[in-house]
């Protein structure tokens, strides 16, 4: 039941975007409960995430994507 700081990590990123199983999130609950370091980190990731939402970023379409390649190429 015992998992690394970076496991730990992994699944704290998944938890933020629903993807983490729940035996998973238990096992960062317990993982948590012992390590202050990666309790500190989840705090500030959901922080993160949080802001994040706020501020609606949004993910690039391909064709922004192309124009934003484009743009970089001519300036070099």
């Amino acid at each position: 039941m015992v998992i690394s700081c970076e496991k730990a990590a992994n699944i704290c990123d998944k938890a933020q975007y629903k993807e983490a199983s729940s035996w998973e999130k238990i096992k960062l609950k317990f993982h948590l409960l012992m390590c202050k370091t990666c309790a500190k980190h989840s705090v500030k990731n959901k922080k993160l995430t949080s802001l994040c939402n706020q501020a609606r970023l949004a993910v690039l379409s391909e064709e922004d994507k192309r124009k934003m390649k484009d743009t970089c190429a001519k300036a070099k």
